[in-house]
């Protein structure tokens, strides 16, 4: 019993020294100028102290709370209930009454939470009095969970920043770029010489952005803890997921981003659809490297202390937005394999082959699993719809048939669609040809240019690299060959035929000398089409002038059985060379050289021969020609072949010197 006895004293100082602690707690806590975070350790410490229990006598062990502690138990409920249910009077928003109410609110709901725990500590009897504010006390702690949660939302909701996309560097506005780089069909007579793809940034970095004020995140948290602590977790996650889809889809609405099912997609006119497809690049980049990042910074800052918590959060909140753009990249792979498209799904491959990293890094858990497998699913849709609109490219060139002779002989608007496109495709070389794997032309060997012995092994990966690439452009500019003559034989006029071989085939020489088109064909593709425009040239010049020349020869001059000349036929021979002069004069000012160069060089080769035979002729056979005979100077006839190719019919009619 001395044992026994010995050890009242003690109980009773600890007693005492817990209250004495206490009263010091409160005493401090009543200084108003102590900060918030002195004031949140100081209501730990107290509530801390409060659950302190007090050693009982043995004889009493077991038998539950004594009637003193229920009391306190009882107050410290009623102290607790006063505070929470004031603020359900007026209604008013705790946080826009300040910090310092904000926080007291906070600690006397997670001194409740904690007498919750006293409670449910005990072995307590149905019915009983520690029962009753049990009861009680959850229904205070429903209360000021619904509380929290509406503060949490509209700390949310009135803290958001505004999203100004158009100070972004990522600014792609179709306004700056009227020639969009489309490629239009090709029926199209007015397609532009230059094909430009979309200034597209590479750039992998994020780029965070405040889409609520800063000064509300600590707040935020605190919430998100308090109710996570108080197995409210649920609702206060759902009540940030619900302001933050909002958000999110408010996002969409500033990118311009519309909600459009497949079928709207497929229904629309390619003007349209191109001018959304380059909304959907510009709008991914900002969504994904700007808006998301941002999403996912904030939740992870809100819920960074419930592990992963922040990670599903932003999964659940943002999921939907980003399925919106994925499934319109999927309305555009189901879509028809149309050539013209083929340069925007190339972007939109590219676009999201860039950013699957960044949105993998940001889906890693498994609530994201779904996002992940989407953006591979419509990455491979967007990959085979592109491999498939390329390969469709060769039938495509292939199947444009005239029934008509192009007009003047000029440049087949064929030729500049093909040749722009070649052009524009090697800004997705590497990309093309990781796509074309498994579809190398058969019999096609591909050598590159400048590919020296000492330089070879340099060049083995490079050779590799462009040489699937290389086999398809030869095929199409061979598709395109024979597609130009088949137009060819349209014209009656020979010489006609053979001036528009010459026409395109210099463009297309010319095209890939003067640009990267040159790496892939490579020199010797040049020296032959070269060569073949040249030759083309000569053709021309034989069918139409070769002819009229012949009325220059002396042939058949001379009288029978002597040496004179018959003047009757040498008249006769010079006014039909004047008629089939006039005649081309007629005929060829109406036809086209759109390459200055080539025309000029065209016109001195031409001039060389009939200028010198003409002058060679009238020379030689001037003392049996009167001056009214002579209808023309070689002068004169000089300028009129300056006339020649300029697009616009003339006649000479009238023009006789007198």
């Amino acid at each position: 019993m001395g044992d026994c006895e010995s050890s009242v004293p003690l109980m009773e100082e600890e007693e005492n020294l817990i209250a004495a602690a206490q009263n010091i707690v409160k005493a401090l806590g009543s200084n108003r100028t102590l900060t918030d975070d002195a004031r949140k350790i100081l209501a730990d410490l107290g509530s801390q102290l409060s659950s302190i229990t007090r050693v009982s006598d043995p004889e009493d062990e077991g038998a539950g709370e004594t009637e003193e502690q229920l009391i306190e138990l009882e107050e410290e409920l009623n102290l607790v209930q006063s505070k929470v249910m004031n603020w359900e009077v007026g209604k008013s928003m705790i946080w826009d009454c300040g910090q310092e109410e904000a926080y007291e609110y906070l600690r006397y709901v997670d001194q409740g939470r904690k007498l919750i725990e006293r409670l449910e500590s005990l072995n307590l009897v149905k019915g009983s009095k520690e029962d009753e504010l049990l009861r009680r006390a959850h229904d205070l702690l429903q209360t000021a969970m619904n509380r929290l949660e509406e503060e949490f939302t509209h700390l949310l909701v009135h803290n958001r920043q505004p999203f100004e996309p158009e100070h972004m560097s990522f600014r792609s506005s179709e306004d700056d770029t009227l020639d969009d780089g489309s490629i239009v069909s090709f029926g199209d007579d007015s397609i532009e010489d230059v094909v430009q793809r979309d200034s597209m940034s590479r750039s992998s970095g994020e780029y965070i952005i405040e889409l609520v004020h800063p000064d509300v995140i600590p707040d935020l948290r605190c919430i998100a803890n308090l109710m996570f602590d108080s197995n409210y977790g649920r609702e206060c996650s759902q009540a940030f997921i619900n302001v933050r889809k909002d958000g999110l889809d408010d996002c969409l609405f500033i990118l311009e981003v519309e909600k459009l099912s497949i079928e709207d997609v497929l229904k629309m006119e390619w003007n349209s659809l191109n001018s959304k497809i380059r909304r959907w690049i510009r709008a991914m980049k900002i969504f994904v490297r700007i808006y998301l990042a941002s999403e996912k910074w904030l939740s992870d800052q809100i819920f960074s202390e419930l592990e992963a918590v922040g990670s599903v959060c932003f999964a659940e909140a943002s999921k939907a937005s980003i399925l919106q753009l994925l499934n319109f990249g999927e309305a555009i792979a189901i879509g028809p394999h149309q050539p013209e498209k083929l340069i925007r799904i190339l972007d939109m491959y590219e676009v999201l082959a860039d950013l699957i990293p960044d949105i993998d890094a940001m889906y890693s858990d498994e609530v994201g699993l779904c996002v992940r497998r989407e953006c591979q699913d419509i990455l491979r849709s967007l990959g085979d719809c592109a491999k498939a609109t390329f390969l469709e490219f060769e039938n495509a060139v292939a199947s444009s048939i005239s029934a008509n002779p192009f007009p003047g002989g000029g440049i087949h608007h064929l030729t500049r669609y093909v040749m722009n496109y070649m052009k524009t495709l090697i800004d997705y070389s590497k990309t093309l040809d990781e796509l074309l794997k498994g579809h190398e032309k058969e019999d096609s060997v591909t050598i590159l240019p400048d590919m020296t012995p000492d330089r070879e092994e340099e060049n083995t990966d490079r050779r590799c690299y462009i040489s699937l690439l290389a086999q398809h452009f030869q095929s199409f500019t061979s598709i395109l060959e024979c597609n130009l003559e088949d137009k060819a034989r349209l014209y009656k006029d020979e010489s006609l035929g053979h001036l528009f071989l010459m026409n395109n085939i210099h463009y297309m020489a010319e095209k890939v000398k003067n640009s990267n088109l040159r790496t892939i064909l490579g020199d010797g593709w040049i020296r032959k089409h070269n060569w073949k425009f040249q030759h083309h040239a000569m053709s021309y010049e034989r069918a139409t002038w070769s002819s009229i020349l012949s009325f220059l020869r002396d042939e058949g001059l001379y009288n029978p059985g002597s040496n004179s000349i018959s003047r009757t036929l040498l008249k006769e021979r010079l006014n039909n060379f004047y008629l089939s002069f006039e005649d081309v004069y007629k005929s060829q000012t109406g036809w086209s050289i759109p390459d200055s160069q080539l025309r000029e060089d065209l016109r001195i080769s031409t001039s060389l021969k009939v200028i010198q035979g003409y002058r060679t002729f009238v020379g030689r056979h001037t003392n049996h020609i009167s001056d009214k005979h002579i209808r023309y100077t070689a002068d004169d006839l000089e300028n009129f072949l300056l006339d020649l190719f300029e697009g616009s019919p003339r006649s000479l009619h009238g023009s006789h010197r007198k």
